[in-house]
């Protein structure tokens, strides 16, 4: 596990730095050679590197980071939260769909400030570089990634959310809920910890399918208060458990990314890793 987990980080790292290096060519797609020496690589190893993380080669893999691709998301995956809860939630079969299991804190309990809760933490690596886990005996609770805040203001951001809890390091304790999230071995238990209307809007963005998006009007469009884009957007910047309540998955109506509270090279990562994995399933079933 930690070995796997290091050489997640390992990988996060140099996409993060091949990202930056994108967005410097304004556009113009690198050659594999040109990619592979700003990384320091062997264009063998990069090519190898690459289609191991994400499925694809680094030039389709350019593509996917391009921000055009969030409106090209928009124009071909966009997806009604109806249409998905109709589906239910494992109608795309892929990633986090088929293994959460969720349960929300009471309003009264959420008024406590987390009053009497033990929440414990711990830091691990993951696709997306570091990630900052949090849980209680219900479950994970937070999930938070470091690379752009730093593990100091990221532990500040999460705890301030339940700021009568007791918190305790303890990786150990949540080991097996972040093993579920990244490596989809085992049941993912998450532990909602929010005021009513943040959860109805988490609730939402648990039925956008992997692979695909939504708008933050849609989001207010489906939990019935269509008018209230703005306090959507805010309770979607609030999600205290990033990647699997996806709130990345959520597109501003004109094909913008938006804000993303860990980073906006981390919420680019995540889509295109997503698309990635989305279309290399489709060609595996094609060729079958």
């Amino acid at each position: 596990m930690q070995a796997r987990a290091t050489e997640s980080t390992y990988h996060y790292h140099v996409i993060r730095r091949a990202i930056e290096r994108i967005d410097a060519a304004d556009g113009r797609i690198l050659s594999l050679d040109d990619l592979a020496g700003e990384m320091r690589m062997s264009p063998a190893h990069f090519q190898r590197l690459f289609s191991r993380w994400v499925g694809v080669s680094p030039k389709r893999y350019q593509q996917y980071l391009a921000l055009a691709h969030a409106r090209t998301l928009l124009r071909e995956k966009f997806t009604t939260l109806e249409a998905a809860a109709g589906a239910g939630l494992s109608g795309s079969g892929r990633l986090h769909d088929l293994f959460i299991r969720w349960e929300a804190m009471s309003p009264g309990a959420f008024a406590r400030k987390g009053a009497g809760l033990e929440i414990a933490y711990g830091f691990f690596a993951s696709p997306f570089g570091e990630a900052l886990a949090m849980g209680t005996d219900r479950g994970l609770c937070g999930l938070a990634f470091t690379e752009e805040t730093g593990r100091a203001e990221s532990l500040a951001d999460l705890s301030a959310r339940w700021p009568e809890a007791t918190f305790v390091e303890a990786p150990a304790r949540l080991a097996s809920g972040v093993r579920a999230v990244f490596c989809q071995s085992g049941t993912a238990d998450l532990h909602l910890m929010g005021a009513p209307f943040q959860i109805k809007v988490w609730e939402a963005l648990l039925r956008i399918p992997s692979g695909r998006v939504t708008t933050y009007s849609e989001i207010a469009r489906a939990i019935g208060h269509p008018r209230a884009v703005r306090a959507v957007g805010t309770a979607v910047g609030r999600n205290p458990i990033s990647f699997l309540i996806p709130c990345h998955r959520a597109l501003r109506k004109s094909g913008g990314l938006g804000g993303y509270h860990w980073g906006l090279p981390v919420k680019r990562a995540m889509l295109a890793w997503e698309s990635a994995r989305d279309d290399s399933e489709i060609r595996k079933l094609h060729s079958q």
